[in-house]
This record gives structure tokens, C-alpha cells and sequence, in this order.
């Protein structure tokens, strides 16, 4: 990375553009997704089974699993867009001149090395556990462009997803010749998509005044 800081200075880094989020679930695929949960604690044996019929408790699970599904579809597009983002940015800086910098090393940054500002922010979201997230969501969005109706996919695969999307991230890293870039190396923002219109018409509104 090319800097003009001096030998003792601390190199700035490099700022990426923001990574816009859009809501993950509306307020009914969130009572999908806490019957599923339910539903599945049930049917392992974890929680104890009232009368619903196994059936049923099948049905609120593969419900829950296809709403799970579609918010990593989306949200597979938002990191998707940021990372192609985030290569024009670096390409067209000297920071990286001859590095094969390419979406994955983004991506890759998201899954490994996010910043802890970052984290934080989607702790308070009530994302716990960002690497899967990120990692399925990359995986996921490698395979669809648009997403299927619930018929569209077999019961097996809604129950065991997560396996199929961990191997579809891997062979797309595999896949792809770009460099890592290490966390110290650049800096970027989270937002909500409704945060960051609302920041945007304040900003607009400023510049008008």
C-alpha cells in the first residue's frame, strides 16, 4: 500500500465505500423464523413437545428455513454489490496499483477480518455470528440470481442449506485469483438502508440551505 506518511507515522488507511445493509426480515418472517426455531428445539428432542403433531412442527420448521433463506439471498446481494464496489475504489487508486484486488478480497475481509466498529453495530442488530452470515449469504448469491418459490426447493435441501452454502463460499474463494487485503489496510462504514437515506436527505437538505 503507497502512503505519504512519514516513518514513524501511522499509514492512513484506505476508505472504502460504505456497506449499505437492507432490512433482514420483515416483523413476519421474524415470527416465522422464532416458530421454526421452536418448532426444530421440538422435534431434536431439546425442548419439550406439546400436542402439535410432528407434521406440523416439519412444516414450521421448512417455513422458517425458506424465510432464512431469502434474507441471506438479499442480503448476498448487498455484500455482492459493496465488494464490486469496493474494487473500482481500490483499482482506481495507487494504494493498490498491481494488486489483484478483486470482489473476494472484500468479501474475504468481511468474513475474517471486519472491524470492530463494525461488528458492534451488527451485534446491536442482533447479529451474533456476522462470519456465517456473510459467508452464506456470498455462497448462496454465487448460485441464484433470482429467488425461487418454496416449491421450487426440496424439503432436504431447506433442512440442511447451511452445509450446501458453506461449500458453495469456499469454491467460489477457490475459484477466484485475488489478493487478500488485510484489515489495517482500509476502513469503511455500516449502515442501514434507511439510516443512510435519512443521512443523505439531511445531508441534501443542508446543502440547500
Amino acid at each position: 500500500m503507497k502512503t505519504d506518511a512519514g516513518p514513524n507515522e501511522i499509514p492512513k488507511a484506505f476508505s472504502l465505500p460504505p456497506l449499505i445493509l437492507h432490512p433482514f426480515t420483515s416483523t413476519e418472517e421474524t415470527s416465522l423464523l422464532l416458530e421454526s426455531s421452536r418448532a426444530s428445539l421440538m422435534l431434536q428432542g431439546l425442548a419439550p413437545r406439546d400436542k402439535t403433531p410432528l407434521e406440523e412442527l416439519d412444516r414450521r420448521l421448512l417455513r422458517g428455513r425458506y424465510a432464512e433463506l431469502r434474507m441471506l439471498f438479499y442480503i448476498g446481494k448487498d455484500i455482492s454489490r459493496w465488494a464490486e464496489q469496493c474494487t473500482e475504489s481500490a483499482q482506481a487508486s495507487e494504494n493498490f496499483f498491481g494488486r489483484r484486488v478483486r470482489p473476494e478480497s472484500f468479501i474475504l475481509l468481511l468474513v475474517q477480518e471486519i472491524p470492530t466498529h463494525v461488528r458492534a453495530k451488527l451485534e446491536s442488530w442482533g447479529v451474533l455470528d456476522h462470519c456465517a452470515l456473510f459467508r452464506r449469504s456470498y455462497g448462496l448469491h454465487a448460485v441464484l440470481q433470482d429467488f425461487p418459490a418454496p416449491e421450487c426447493l426440496s424439503p432436504q435441501f431447506l433442512r440442511r442449506y447451511h452445509r450446501y452454502l458453506d461449500q458453495w463460499y469456499e469454491l467460489r474463494l477457490r475459484d477466484a485469483a485475488f489478493e487478500k487485503v488485510p484489515g489495517q489496510e482500509v476502513q469503511f462504514e455500516l449502515y442501514a438502508s434507511g439510516e443512510y437515506s435519512s443521512m443523505l436527505e439531511k445531508s441534501w437538505s443542508t446543502a440547500t440551505e
